[in-house]
């Protein structure tokens, strides 16, 4: 190395060193030379590497924007909050690929996640993707009925080629790609409980308890018959959802945090109750992501 870096820095070369060996020398400067970045005032080598670490980004976090097209953009860009990515109500496509918007660089922390905690970890701005998918929704009527906008095709196309790169490029495990209701389940609700988590698993990406296995714990009990909540409470804790109480009441926390479940696993019914399906899909997605 000292002999290879003396011979890169001096200007002279001996006429009587043999050709091939002029050669191996001349390819190691430049080797040398790419590994050497000139900033402001230093120099930095990157010829040694630390084997002690990790990518920033661990997790995906989809939301919807409850707002339309250009009203989502205009947030997303010049208001307090940002997303990583914006995926139109109508994707355009460009060789037939879906065209998302990028608005923030995947290296820099966006604002989408807010107040967050998943599985020991809080402030998920810091080590995650943020998805924005235009999306309005739901609305309620003055009968407190409420109605969830679907997701078309072209965005489904668009979220899967999306995440898939992602999650392939930062190595990102299935239980960590999340819905914003998922990381903060007491203050927000999206992307929903029409976010087509089911299809995506079934594409590789993200999670999705196995129907056999949750029939397995359901262990002949009809899906309504009412579960322990502290039971469920200590399930979610488990799984992942450290906002959920531990106190054995089903109080407003903890119906919303079943709810949110809910959501992603069992959008049929997102009452929020503790009933045995909920009790068997946690102990299925344990089983499966968690051991």
């Amino acid at each position: 190395m000292q002999l290879l870096s003396l011979f890169c820095n001096t200007k002279i070369i001996l006429k009587v060193m043999a050709p091939a060996s002029l050669g191996v020398m001349l390819s190691g400067c430049a080797t040398q030379a790419l590994q050497l970045e000139d900033r402001d005032g230093y120099i930095a080598n990157h010829a040694f590497k630390a084997s002690a670490h990790n990518e920033r980004v661990r997790f995906v976090i989809i939301h919807y924007t409850a707002l339309d097209d250009s009203q989502s953009l205009k947030t997303l860009t010049e208001g307090q909050v940002s997303a990583h990515y914006l995926i139109p109500e109508e994707p355009a496509s460009r060789h037939d690929k879906p065209v998302v918007l990028q608005l923030v660089d995947e290296n820099k922390r966006a604002w989408h996640a807010g107040v967050s905690n998943w599985n020991g970890r809080t402030g998920l701005n810091d080590t995650s993707i943020g998805i924005e998918v235009v999306n309005l929704g739901y609305t309620d009527d003055i009968q407190g009925q409420r109605t969830w906008y679907p997701f078309n095709d072209k965005q489904f196309a668009a979220i899967a080629a999306l995440a898939k790169d992602i999650i392939h490029r930062y190595q990102i495990t299935p239980d960590n790609v999340l819905a914003h209701s998922d990381i903060a389940p007491l203050r927000k609700q999206d992307p929903g409980k029409l976010f087509p988590w089911e299809r995506l698993a079934a594409m590789g990406i993200g999670a999705y308890p196995d129907r056999q296995v949750v029939l397995k714990h359901l262990a002949g009990r009809s899906l309504d018959t009412p579960a322990n909540v502290k039971v469920i409470q200590a399930l979610l804790k488990q799984y992942g959802y450290d906002q959920i109480p531990q106190n054995g009441i089903w109080d407003d926390s903890t119906r919303k945090t079943i709810s949110a479940f809910q959501m992603h696993f069992r959008p049929s019914d997102i009452s929020g109750h503790a009933d045995a399906e909920t009790e068997a899909i946690a102990r299925a997605l344990i089983e499966k992501y968690r051991r």
